[in-house]
């Protein structure tokens, strides 16, 4: 966006890449400030049925929205020619798919990611998917991170955003287009910390729910979340040193909803394997993708590259994807914890 920035929420052309729940929650925030907010959504089918209801026919059902506000579309060249900011919530494993089938002009967009998870196909995380496989330098990318479930956006309970984007002027703008009654923004520069710590919260997330589903109680669960946030700084200080602080929201505010939230999708695909369920029925039992499951693989990989020892990590890459037992690996895991 750097040949068209602009502080103002009212000229600024948005749109948003995705029609599941975040990216509904996504949209309702946009078209509180926006005079117009550009949506690719999946299907034709849901494209009519948002343009004769006036709601996601599947996700965030309750959610109303003003159609003369929205440009709806099925092409994401329509969706970037039209736009200054395009905002990515699709779930991580339909990235590719849908950026392979960018061929219009889109070097100075905005691109900013509200996806919490690695690009499977390739292993990598949004941000560094995007500069490889498009050219998107970091100075045109953004993340959205924090503790913002879209069931409570639907319900404009109060909620905290972080918008991590390099330049103030960029910033300034996604904050003005995000912020209202009930979301708050802040902003930071820690574009890459924020993604990895949006991605990790997700795998801490499964490893609660299975602690969970076998019977661990609260007592547990808090000492478990304090040494995750403990692996989390040091995954992040070794992948990519910078002064940040793992007590702000986006961090630890985002590990402790994703853990402990009825809403939380990693919670609850944890849960059921915890008590019981195998990794692929758990995974087919749920309507929306765990973010974390994919994530798991990829951050594991690069902690074995790192030579990384995050026994929290380990257990749950174990269960996983070693098909190793539950109840077996958090007994072991107990006494690494302190």
């Amino acid at each position: 966006m750097t040949k068209k920035s602009t502080k103002s929420s009212k000229n600024v052309r948005v749109g948003v890449l995705g029609s599941g729940s975040f990216a509904t929650a996504i949209v309702k925030m946009l078209a509180e400030n926006c005079k117009t907010v550009n949506w690719c959504v999946r299907n034709e089918f849901v494209k009519g049925a948002i343009e004769q209801r006036g709601h996601n026919p599947t996700y965030l059902t309750t959610v109303s929205f003003n159609l003369k506000k929205l440009q709806i579309t099925t092409d994401i060249n329509e969706l970037v020619s039209n736009c200054d900011v395009i905002i990515l919530a699709v779930p991580s494993i339909y990235l590719a798919e849908s950026m392979e089938k960018l061929t219009c002009d889109y070097q100075d967009k905005l691109f900013c990611s509200a996806i919490k998870g690695i690009v499977p196909k390739h292993n990598d995380i949004v941000a560094h998917y995007l500069k490889d496989q498009f050219k998107i330098g970091f100075k045109n990318q953004a993340v959205i991170a924090g503790p913002c479930h879209a069931e409570e956006v639907a319900m404009e309970r109060l909620s905290y955003l972080t918008v991590a984007v390099a330049g103030k002027e960029d910033a300034d703008v996604l904050q003005s287009i995000l912020s209202s009654y009930y979301i708050k923004v802040n902003t930071s520069c820690d574009i890459l910390g924020n993604e990895y710590s949006a991605i990790l919260k997700n795998i801490y997330a499964i490893g609660a729910g299975i602690a969970s589903g076998l019977g661990y109680g609260d007592n547990f669960i808090a000492v478990y979340v304090s040494n995750a946030i403990r692996e989390m700084e040091i995954f992040l200080e070794s992948i990519y040193p910078e002064k940040r602080d793992v007590n702000e929201s986006a961090y630890l505010g985002d590990l402790i909803v994703t853990a402990y939230s009825l809403f939380s999708r990693n919670r609850n695909l944890g849960n059921l394997i915890g008590k019981g369920y195998t990794v692929k029925s758990a995974i087919q039992s749920m309507s929306m993708v765990a973010e974390g499951y994919y994530a798991t693989k990829g951050i594991y990989s690069i902690c074995e590259e790192k030579k990384l020892k995050l026994p929290i990590i380990n257990a749950v890459y174990d269960i996983l994807y070693e098909g190793k037992n539950a109840e077996k690996q958090f007994a072991k895991l107990t006494e690494k914890l302190t």
